[in-house]
């Protein structure tokens, strides 16, 4: 007897589903799924994540695997693969931004000790391009590559100050609290970022990470914003001028070179 219709039904539709779909962006659907809370997952979280069926998700994780986009750990998750960071580090903002900041990253970390972050905008959120940090620098929670609120962080503060009414209006209309100092009341922020604009730089007091505040101005390139250099220390008291002196000198100096 033949195939029942509902079942040839479902197996046709399953399969025009995988025609229409290219092999790329099956590749591409893998390696989506991994972000800054899952760095290491295995076949079975990979093929549900990326909506693949678990054959065609083991054939392309070998692949991927092969060409050294991802790495296969002895306990059977994938990470992402030395290539994919090689081939990152290639990306304008890292070969030219990067590039051109990191000799004043070096002077304002010997000048301060503290942390220094160099980060961009992206979406609703800031990467971190660059970091430089020490033994006695306080504990964070950022990451060369990572990503984290624009609403908690001096750096994304300023990039927030800058970013278009509607990237402002989809930030203040979600405003998660990462701890009990971050600020969740969109019309507190708004005034925040107004002065911002007016003293020319940023502050968050341990509202990312206790026990850490911020302080970070922007990076022009002409009249535009490109991206916002922060340093990150135990307290602001006493230091605020002095540090936002320093952070305005290495800030005007890279916009110049950019």
């Amino acid at each position: 007897m033949g195939e029942p219709a509902e079942r040839r039904q479902t197996t046709m539709a399953g399969n025009t589903r995988q025609a229409g779909t290219s092999v790329t962006s099956r590749a591409l659907a893998v390696l989506g799924t991994f972000d800054e809370k899952h760095r290491a997952i295995s076949l079975s979280d990979i093929a549900e994540r990326a909506d693949l069926p678990l054959a065609t998700t083991h054939r392309l994780l070998g692949e991927l695997a092969r060409w050294g986009a991802l790495e296969r750990l002895p306990s059977g998750d994938y990470v992402i693969g030395r290539r994919m960071w090689d081939i990152g580090h290639l990306a304008p903002a890292e070969t030219g931004l990067r590039q051109v900041a990191e000799p004043f990253l070096h002077d304002l970390y010997g000048a301060t000790l503290a942390t220094v972050h160099l980060a961009v905008r992206e979406g609703t959120e800031v990467v971190y391009l660059d970091r430089l940090r020490g033994n006695r620098s306080v504990p964070v929670v950022s990451k060369v590559g990572g990503r984290l609120p624009l609403h908690a962080t001096g750096v994304g503060k300023v990039l927030l100050a800058h970013a278009p009414d509607e990237v402002q209006d989809a930030v203040l209309g979600d405003l998660t609290r990462v701890t009990s100092y971050t600020i969740t009341q969109p019309g507190v922020l708004r005034r925040q970022l107004r002065q911002v604009l007016t003293k020319g730089y940023a502050t968050t007091h341990e509202e990312m990470s206790l026990g850490a505040c911020s302080i970070a101005v922007p990076i022009n390139r002409g009249e535009e914003v490109v991206a916002s250099l922060g340093l990150v220390v135990p307290s602001l008291k006493g230091t605020e001028q002095r540090l936002y002196g320093a952070l305005h000198v290495a800030a005007q100096s890279i916009g110049r070179r950019l």
